[in-house]
């Protein structure tokens, strides 16, 4: 598979345009400065393929453009490299004390958040270390990694609900087993889904073959 070569980050000296990038999970709010510091540009869009359209079709005029933004990391971060924007991470302390430069009275908002970090970035910048994009493998390596958590928090809530179910209707099966995220404890409760499955008699008599300690499966539940 060609991987997708990335443009190297523009130097200070080339850079015209100076934007501020206030980022939200679902939208994100953004305001460009020129070298004088008047506003050129201000706009929202929303966190979808079209909305990152928008804002590469806003940006268009200002192809040296540097971008500051108040994380090092995330989907917001990642769009902006891969659309070879000259990217300055801005620390969360850094970035309050710029906002205290325009509203000293602690008003916060998206617009604002946005202009101080455009005019910190104007006027300090120099001073500042771009993001470098990563080489395709350990980006690909990052985003396996975010899915990894992703997963395992989505298990997480999905076991935590079962168990609540569980200790609700069915609490033998709870207490048989110390290990939820193991497939053989989601086998049993999808082959004996309510407590009647489990006690129903087989081949006429008796209860269901069938325990928690005897369904083919050299790994055991809790003892005693």
């Amino acid at each position: 598979m060609q991987q997708r070569k990335t443009k190297p980050m523009k130097s200070w000296q080339d850079l015209t345009h100076y934007a501020g990038f206030d980022w939200a999970k679902d939208h994100h709010s953004v305001l460009i400065l020129n070298q004088q510091g008047h506003i050129v540009a201000d706009f929202e869009f929303e966190h979808s393929l079209e909305g990152w359209k928008s804002f590469t079709d806003k940006t268009a005029a200002w192809p040296n453009l540097a971008v500051a933004i108040e994380t090092s990391q995330g989907a917001a971060v990642d769009q902006l490299l891969q659309k070879n924007c000259t990217v300055y991470p801005v620390h969360p302390v850094s970035a309050q004390s710029y906002r205290v430069r325009k509203a000293p009275s602690g008003t916060k908002t998206d617009h604002l958040d946005a202009w101080a970090l455009a005019d910190a970035l104007r006027v300090d910048g120099h001073g500042w270390k771009t993001l470098q994009p990563m080489d395709p493998m350990t980006q690909q390596l990052r985003l396996l990694c975010r899915d990894e958590v992703v997963l395992i928090e989505q298990r997480t809530a999905m076991v935590n609900q079962l168990q609540q179910a569980l200790l609700e209707y069915y609490p033998a099966a709870l207490e048989a087993f110390d290990d939820w995220t193991d497939s053989f404890t989601w086998e049993f409760i999808l082959a004996f889904p309510t407590p009647r499955r489990w006690w129903r008699p087989a081949n006429g008599g008796g209860r269901n073959s069938c325990t928690p300690t005897s369904c083919g499966d050299p790994r055991r539940p809790k003892s005693g």
